[in-house]
């Protein structure tokens, strides 16, 4: 088992219930994701998305980490990466079906943004 912990600035983990629509979910991160990976808690694969691959909102390329598929942009399947988190839109089981619970792991785009010197 991995565990993890939010660390203010840098990472955040939790869950929200999906809505089913194409103007999903508003998720609060309190900073601009980099990373993101979310999981429906009933099933189906992992959901990852990134600025790395996918510089422009709505980021549409998608890797699912526990299967030996190629990066997909099949669909499109849009998530807003925004400065204080990120919103889903997209309406699929996947990562956003109405009343279902979805976990999530977010890392951000400019970790440690302030210097901690002393």
């Amino acid at each position: 088992a991995y565990c993890f912990s939010a660390v203010s600035g840098y990472s955040a983990f939790g869950s929200y219930t999906g809505n089913g629509s194409t103007d999903g979910p508003f998720v609060f991160t309190g900073f601009r994701p980099r990373w993101i990976l979310i999981k429906n808690t009933t099933g189906f694969s992992w959901i990852l998305k990134d600025t790395a691959r996918d510089t422009q909102n709505v980021a549409g390329l998608t890797l699912v980490p526990n299967a030996s598929d190629a990066e997909s942009a099949a669909g499109n399947n849009p998530w807003d990466f925004l400065s204080n988190g990120f919103k889903l839109r997209e309406g699929s089981v996947s990562v956003n079906s109405s009343g279902t619970t979805y976990i999530y792991a977010a890392f951000a785009e400019n970790p440690a943004k302030y210097a901690l010197a002393r």
